[in-house]
This record gives structure tokens, sequence and C-alpha cells, in this order.
């Protein structure tokens, strides 16, 4: 599982940067990581290994089909009268 990385102080200077009161802003941010946090429990965000599986995955099954068009494409052709 991989786990999304928020920095709350950069968020909450940001946010009192912008005229929001300080005390609004860490609990805007904490808000805002917690949120984060419960997503990463609830959900399984893939990977740059599980991409790259799928990746793999799709070009053989596209590689497969492009060969049994090719085959259904030659077959039909030699079925025609020269």
């Amino acid at each position: 599982m991989s786990a999304i990385t928020f920095d709350t102080l950069k968020f909450a200077k940001k946010l009192e940067s912008a005229g929001m009161s300080k005390s609004v802003a860490e609990a805007f941010a904490e808000a805002q990581s917690e949120a984060f946090e419960e997503l990463t429990k609830t959900k399984d965000l893939p990977t740059k290994s599980d991409l790259t599986e799928l990746k793999y995955d799709l070009l053989k099954w596209i590689a497969t089909l492009a060969f049994a068009q090719f085959a259904l494409l030659i077959g039909i052709l030699m079925k025609l009268p020269h």
C-alpha cells in the first residue's frame, strides 16, 4: 500500500499567508491530513510496480490480438478465389 505524504505545517503556513487565522489554518491542515490517512486505509493505491505490471499485461493482450487479427486476415485472403 502506498502512503500519501502531506506537510501539514507547510499547508497551514500557506493558508495563514492567504489571510486565514492561525488556529483555523492549523485545524484545516489537520483535517486534510486525517482525510489523506483515511483514504490510504480504505483504498489500495497502485504502486509503480503495479502499473508496470499492468502495462506489460496490456501489451501482451494487444500483441496477441494483433497476431490473431493478422492470422484471420491471411485465412480470409487465402479463401478468396485467385
